[in-house]
């Protein structure tokens, strides 16, 4: 009466395992519906070698060490509740990392020439049966009955951005035109898959839609893959890997346009001189994308950067445009978020750096420990005149020993220690520790340099 719940086998015979081992058990519900009769899961691993095996048990360690749902409750980042499932409370200090990151990419906007929108969070449902979601993917919506009328909370901006782009006449002399948006997202996950900060219901992206006309794609296409590879490969030092994801089953429009679509995409990541992976039919109903899996500190791959090309949506939609010649075109529009979903790249860089930020990035750059109380009055000096010129600062005047005070900050993740005493107070200096560095400094000189290392975000 056993019933293999897997596709397999798995290996042509179990000669091929040298090692396993049994990891933990779960409730899981039969299709993943909580209505549904529950079943006992059992989770292992198997390795053709000992070693392997080893080595995986290392990495779930480390993993578990990095946990952003531990960190984040340690390190006062983040928190969950019950009572909103899928959806995070950034305290403090985290809303500091998820400002950092919208400015970061505000910055880039608008070296890029991006134009940043905010739009409604509550459509009725007549958006959604012309954009295609309620056909397509009303199953993840959260609908709500409004005004004696069915609504729902949007789970992507593309049809409101398509509306902002009808709001009048547009010429080709516009185009391309980019509109970006950091609005609230809400998407119908089950509660069984939702997961901290990397599977919410509630969340927020970098996203931006171009709408351009045929010609100008291999153009933008260009300028975001280089804009993919600033990022991560030059901002943030990621590795990683490139997808092509083409038509899937279910699909929205005419073949002709998606062979034009996938052509165009294909292109472009030859052209960049990318490799890329294909992964047939696993493209967005709307069109095919290029997703891009970043690799964090200890091997695991993360999907996060995606861009997608649309000829259906804006076909289905009436976006047009006039032309050069006078007549109606409609206009092609490019999908597109770099970090992906802001909740979820705080989430995989928390574990990627094991919650100690970047300077540019941290919570509490500079800590100020005093030897004693009477050198208080220097430390308060030094915090004031840090803050003032932009960097997050604390002092830490409490009646503990120095290295007390210094455990205290690295446990905190702080990137600069410094310690004042009768030297510093006597020279205008600071004392610093950094890891296992330790050097002293002019406390002006020491202020530029934290200060340069945040502008060029080292």
């Amino acid at each position: 009466d056993f019933i293999d719940l897997c596709h397999g086998p798995h290996v042509p015979n179990t000669s091929y395992v040298k090692a396993f081992k049994l990891t933990k058990i779960a409730g899981a519900y039969w299709r993943g519906d909580v209505k549904n009769r529950q079943l006992q899961r059992l989770y292992g691993v198997a390795f053709p070698s000992r070693k392997q095996m080893d080595d995986y048990s290392t990495l779930l360690q480390e993993a578990e060490k990095r946990d952003h749902r531990k960190l984040g409750k340690e390190l006062e980042l983040f928190m969950f509740h019950d009572w909103s499932p899928g959806s995070a409370f950034f305290l403090p200090k985290g809303a500091i990392i998820y400002n950092e990151l919208i400015s970061f990419v505000r910055e880039e906007y608008r070296k890029r020439g991006y134009k940043e929108v905010i739009t409604p969070q509550l459509f009725n449902k007549a958006l959604w049966e012309l954009s295609g979601h309620w056909q397509h993917f009303k199953e993840n919506m959260f609908v709500l009955n409004v005004d004696e009328d069915e609504f729902a909370l949007k789970p992507m901006n593309c049809p409101s951005h398509i509306l902002i782009f009808k709001n009048r006449t547009r010429s080709y002399r516009e185009l391309p035109l980019r509109l970006a948006d950091f609005c609230s997202l809400h998407r119908n996950e089950l509660k069984g898959v939702i997961g901290g900060l990397t599977r919410a219901r509630k969340f927020a992206q970098d996203d931006a839609h171009i709408f351009c006309t045929e010609e100008q794609i291999s153009s933008e296409m260009m300028q975001l893959l280089d804009f993919v590879k600033f990022v991560f490969s030059d901002t943030f030092k990621f590795e990683f890997k490139t997808k092509l994801s083409t038509r899937p089953e279910k699909f929205m429009g005419d073949l002709q346009l998606w062979d034009v679509a996938e052509k165009a995409l294909e292109g472009a990541l030859k052209a960049s001189k990318l490799k890329y992976e294909v992964k047939q039919g696993e493209g967005a109903f709307y069109g095919p994308k290029i997703d891009f899996d970043v690799r964090d500190a200890i091997g695991r791959d993360w999907q996060l950067a995606t861009i997608q090309l649309d000829f259906q949506m804006p076909l289905k939609m009436e976006a047009e445009y006039e032309g050069q010649d006078g007549k109606r075109h409609t206009a092609v529009m490019i999908h597109r978020a770099i970090l992906g979903s802001l909740e979820r790249f705080t989430g995989v860089l928390t574990e990627h750096y094991a919650g100690k930020f970047p300077l540019w990035l941290s919570p509490v750059q500079v800590r100020i420990l005093t030897v004693a109380d009477r050198f208080n009055d220097y430390a308060n000096q030094l915090q004031k005149r840090y803050f003032e010129a932009g960097i997050r600062v604390e002092a830490d005047e409490k009646a503990e020993s120095v290295p007390y005070k210094v455990r205290e900050a690295e446990l905190d993740k702080v990137n600069y220690i410094i310690v004042v005493g009768e030297k510093e107070v006597a020279a205008s200096t600071v004392t610093v520790r950094k890891g296992k560095e330790q050097y002293t400094l002019d406390a002006e000189k020491f202020m530029q340099q934290v200060l340069e290392e945040i502008r060029k975000r080292i």
